[in-house]
């Protein structure tokens, strides 16, 4: 029997969107703001799952699969901090219906399977930053990345050697 992974469905950024980013996050934060996250790592969480069962997964696949909605367009132009959770995160102002339909359909059946769901609102996010323990200085607004969403994923997340890693298990296209 296998050990239960744990488990988020989540938006891949575009390569040159999360390399726009990393330079955007090294010209408008301080060193000692917080942790960064890998470039690799940045991505937007529709469901985090926890830890899942082989069966559990296997069920969440199969619904995942079910899924038919179109793709849309994400605008990642607004930033802010929890201080709570020690996260400074890049946001959209204006949550496209598709992010917020699809996210939505995601976490109940997450919930149905019997998986983990975070009580909190579905705020969508990309993590810049994590161990911020004070105040950041937020950058004013005016900027803006904006790209075709046509897939979300099926990820698990792992931790080994002080380094925290992200494997594709499995992608589904979003309808034209």
């Amino acid at each position: 029997m296998s050990e239960p992974k744990r488990l988020f469905f989540a938006i891949e950024l575009p390569a040159t969107v999360r390399e726009q980013l990393i330079s955007w996050r090294a010209a408008n934060f301080l060193p000692e703001a917080g942790r960064p996250v890998a470039a690799e790592n940045l991505h937007l969480t529709l469901a985090f799952l926890g830890d899942v069962s082989a069966d559990k997964q296997q069920a969440l696949i199969a619904l995942a699969g079910r899924i038919r909605q179109p793709g849309f367009t994400l605008s990642l132009d607004d930033a802010g901090q929890w201080l709570r959770s020690r996260v400074v995160w890049l946001g959209t102002r204006q949550s496209p219906r598709g992010l917020l339909q699809l996210a939505n359909i995601l976490r109940a059946q997450a919930a149905r399977s019997g998986c983990y769901q975070s009580p909190q609102p579905f705020h969508p996010h990309v993590t810049l930053l994590r161990d911020a323990s004070h105040a950041v200085a937020i950058p004013p607004p005016g900027f803006c990345w904006s790209f075709p969403v046509t897939e979300f994923a099926l990820y698990a997340s792992s931790f080994s050697r002080g380094r925290t890693r992200y494997a594709k298990l499995q992608r589904w296209t979003l309808t034209e």
